[in-house]
């Protein structure tokens, strides 16, 4: 048995249906003799990116744990891995890794089938290489989730079929596999194209952009800011800009018609034999709430002190966050989110980026959502540079992009409360434009602020390691006395290691 699972995890192909992917259920797939098309390679492509939707990656377990490990977000509920993820006492064994480490890998080999696969298809370059390439930004995209999360990971760059050889693999230098993101990403940008039909598609904006988030992570600030930079300047030909209203970028129907996503993980309404679904709406979403067919599960939950330090009149604040809610039929802020009666319903306000405009979705607690998740988007390629501009000595550059940012969050929008009552919030004077001399933690707070909830954050703190700052007594969430510098990377899981004795554990686990 475990000789089929090591061997499905580095050769599968399950391909389910995705709203801007081919909707075609092929199950495992065999690269022998499969290549023949373009349409072939677009269907293993397809495949590898609908890995990213399934509830073990981004539909749940991955992006909760993000959000868990962040300053910004504690645990309600009870259950075991969770409590690790959010308290820094994770194990090996922890099911929430051992659920989103082989649905990366699986993301991968599938990648890796599409482009050894193309090499069988006779076609033009100009015909075929912009295929793969949404291959080779797949492959990168998963690798660098793996090796900000575990640090040294195995690097497989091809299809793996032979026992022997899956299990003589070794972790790759994290070094090194940064360099092959780069080489991948660097690939893809030369052949994807500047637009796409939908976000969910790579683009070569999307490769640059993400280039320059390789190249902040390893604080290479030169390269970060030219390849920020290069898609600024070329915003108009890859049809890029802010959204004008911060809501409509976590509005189900209306994020298609923005400009400013650049590659987002899009649902459609759909669940999957496999769980390839969306469920962090009901997993964030206020017990007892009217909404939604029955709220959510009040599971990842912020910390009040992330609601009264944020300004009252960022609009940003009102998107975000849920501090009142209709429940059982009555209206109440926060201070009694709990009369749902509920063990775990808390009384903080509650994020409201995913519940307020799910679209349609199929079952209760608004999983299945049409969320369309922005992994980049437009501002954060303006606060790379910014950031990047700071390390350069750069402060002109740094306040213009910045400010960018934060005039749109002043420009207000149309909203609506966690009672569904319709809002519309006027322009407002905050926040601010910064002024003088723009500091990198100037920077990490209008991250903080501009993405929150959207799996950045952990992220940030592990580049910065400012861990032992934001985990502090005066920090969001209070002192974590857990928290210590192994804590920057999680354990590789206790399977995978007694699968291949050639794996090797990270510190402190």
């Amino acid at each position: 048995m475990k000789i089929y699972k090591l061997l499905l995890l580095l050769v599968g192909l399950s391909i389910m249906g995705c709203s801007d992917l081919e909707e075609e259920p092929v199950g495992i797939l065999s690269a022998e003799g499969f290549f023949e098309t373009t349409t072939n390679i677009q269907t293993a492509v397809d495949g590898s990116l609908t890995h990213a939707i399934n509830e073990k990656f981004w539909g749940r377990k991955l992006s909760i744990a993000l959000m868990l490990r962040s300053d910004m977000v504690s645990l309600a509920s009870n259950e075991t891995r969770r409590v690790e993820m959010n308290e820094f006492t994770t194990l090996a064994s922890n099911g929430m890794i051992s659920e989103f480490w082989p649905k990366t890998y699986q993301g991968i080999a599938a990648a890796n089938a599409a482009i050894a696969g193309a090499e069988d298809v006779d076609v033009d370059d100009a015909i075929k290489n912009p295929i793969t390439a949404q291959a080779y930004f797949a492959r990168a995209f998963y690798y660098f989730h793996l090796v900000r999360l575990f640090g040294d990971v195995p690097y497989i760059d091809e299809p793996v079929t032979d026992f022997d050889a899956a299990t003589a693999i070794t972790r790759t230098p994290a070094a090194e596999v940064y360099q092959n993101i780069i080489s991948d990403l660097e690939y893809a940008k030369t052949w994807l194209p500047s637009t796409v039909t939908s976000r969910a598609i790579p683009s070569k904006a999307a490769a640059s952009s993400y280039l320059s988030l390789v190249y902040l992570t390893l604080g290479e600030w030169q390269n970060a800011y030219d390849e920020a930079q290069e898609v600024i300047d070329n915003a108009g030909t890859y049809n890029l800009a802010l959204e004008p209203n911060f809501q409509n970028l976590f509005n189900a129907d209306a994020i298609d018609a923005s400009l400013e996503p650049i590659f987002a993980l899009d649902y459609n309404n759909f669940e999957a034999d496999d769980n390839a679904y969306d469920q962090i709406a009901p997993m964030t979403g206020i017990r007892g709430d009217d909404r939604n067919l029955g709220g959510g599960w009040s599971v990842a939950v912020p910390t009040l002190e992330v609601y009264t330090t944020w300004d009252a009149a960022d609009y940003r604040r009102a998107v975000s966050l849920d501090d009142e809610a209709s429940i059982d039929g009555t209206v109440v802020d926060y201070t009694e989110f709990d009369i749902s009666g509920h063990e775990f319903a808390k009384n903080n306000p509650y994020i409201a980026k995913y519940t307020r405009f799910p679209g349609p979705f199929a079952r209760a607690n608004a999983r299945a959502t049409s969320h369309n998740y922005s992994m980049m988007r437009y501002a954060e390629v303006l606060l790379i540079a910014a950031e990047a501009a700071v390390e350069l000595g750069d402060n002109a550059t740094a306040l213009n992009y910045v400010n960018q940012v934060r005039a749109r969050a002043r420009m207000g929008g149309e909203t609506q409360t966690g009672a569904s009552v319709p809002v519309t919030y006027a322009p407002s004077t905050v926040p601010a434009d910064l002024s003088g001399t723009v500091t990198v933690d100037d920077i990490l707070e209008e991250r903080r602020l501009e993405f929150a909830f959207e799996g950045k954050r952990w992220y940030d703190i592990v580049r910065r390691k400012i861990g032992n700052e934001v985990f502090n007594a005066s920090g969001l969430e209070g002192e974590k006395p857990f928290f210590s510098e192994d804590d920057y990377l999680l354990p590789l899981p206790e399977d995978e290691l007694e699968r291949n004795p050639n794996l090797t554990q990270n510190p402190g686990y």
